[in-house]
């Protein structure tokens, strides 16, 4: 029952589209050792893009897997990059190098699709990149070494203004 003077009111929190999609790239359980024990925590890595040249990734930890996620989607949003595409690919053959991992990509016509593997088709395809062919040329399997190489791949991509296209239709 409400006091007097009071007022019944409802909150309704409505949720904001976001117009960026994410993806859990990987998620592991890493231990610090103390005196008292093993202290566990959640490393994150997550990938944001918005389909329209505009791609991320973030790392981040936390107590529990929720924490990392939450945080590692935050600082994906602010390390975005502007990828250039000319018809839906890219404009020219890149390769990077990021610790033991090493990423080639490659234009492809137009209809040949997606040919990536792993990491590197993800943040292509959040990208919105529909036509691109890459190889991982690295002895690594390390998910967050690969992703880094690949947004470095994606940093050197150059292109001159009159070629860029419009933004991609989804």
């Amino acid at each position: 029952m409400l006091k007097k003077g009071f007022t019944k009111k409802r909150f309704s929190r409505e949720r904001v589209k976001d117009e960026f999609d994410s993806k859990l790239l990987d998620l592991a359980r890493v231990t610090r050792v103390a005196a008292g024990g093993k202290r566990f925590r959640f490393r994150a890595v997550v990938v944001v893009g918005n389909k329209m040249r505009k791609v991320g990734i973030g790392l981040a930890k936390g107590l529990d897997v929720a924490q990392a996620v939450e945080k590692a989607t935050r600082l994906a949003k602010k390390n975005l990059v502007e990828v250039p595409i000319v018809n839906d690919t890219i404009p020219h053959q890149v390769s990077s190098k990021y610790g033991a991992a090493r990423i080639l990509l490659k234009p492809q016509r137009k209809g040949r699709g997606l040919v990536a593997g792993g990491t590197v088709r993800v943040i292509c395809s959040l990208a919105g990149i529909r036509n691109i062919s890459s190889k991982v040329l690295g002895s690594t399997v390390n998910k967050l070494n690969n992703a880094r190489a690949t947004i470095d791949a994606l940093k050197k991509l150059k292109v001159k203004e009159e070629k860029v296209s419009e933004t991609p239709k989804q």
